[in-house]
C-alpha cells in the first residue's frame, strides 16, 4: 500500500461508479496503470466488492437499535447457536463479539419501533444460548460510516 493505492481507495469509497478515467485523473496515472492498481488492489481482497449507500429513511427504516447480548456460558455450542441464528436474520445489519461485559453488540434497522419489538419477541427472544438482551435506540446519527481513513 502507497499514497496512491489510499487515495484510488478514498475515492472509491466516496462514489465507487467513478469511471476509470476520472480515477486516473484525480490520482495523477495513466489510464492503464490506474486500471492495473485497481484490479490489483480487487485481486489482493482489499477491495472486497462495491455497492450503493442507501437512504435508510427513504427505505421507510425509521429506527435503528444497537442490541447488548449476554450469553448464557462461553461454550462453542451456545456461541455457534448464536451466532448461526443471528446469520439468518437479514434485519441484523451488524453483529460484533466485543469484550467486557456483553459479548454481542448488534445493530438492527426497523421501520418502527413496533416492528422491531416483534423482531424481539418473535426472533431474538426465542434464542436459547442468550441470557440478556439490551436494547439502545438511536435517538439520532451524529456521523455514519463512509469509510475507512487513509490519507
Amino acid at each position: 500500500m502507497d499514497k496512491i493505492n489510499n487515495r484510488i481507495l478514498s475515492i472509491l469509497q466516496q462514489d465507487s461508479q467513478t469511471s476509470m478515467s476520472r480515477l486516473s485523473e484525480q490520482v495523477g496515472l495513466s489510464l492503464s496503470a490506474c486500471h492495473r492498481r485497481v484490479k490489483n488492489l480487487e485481486a489482493d481482497g482489499v477491495i472486497d466488492g462495491y455497492g450503493a449507500r442507501l437512504n435508510a429513511a427513504k427505505l421507510g427504516f425509521e429506527i435503528q437499535v444497537f442490541i447488548e447480548v449476554r450469553l448464557t456460558s462461553q461454550r462453542q455450542e451456545d456461541i455457534h447457536a448464536f451466532e448461526s441464528a443471528i446469520a439468518r436474520m437479514p434485519d441484523v445489519l451488524e453483529c460484533h463479539l466485543i469484550s467486557g461485559d456483553q459479548d454481542y453488540l448488534m445493530r438492527v434497522a426497523a421501520k418502527n419501533t413496533a416492528e422491531y419489538a416483534e423482531h424481539y419477541r418473535s426472533r431474538l427472544s426465542q434464542i436459547p444460548s442468550i441470557s440478556q438482551i439490551k436494547t439502545l435506540l438511536s435517538l439520532s446519527t451524529v456521523k455514519e460510516f463512509q469509510g475507512f481513513y487513509l490519507e
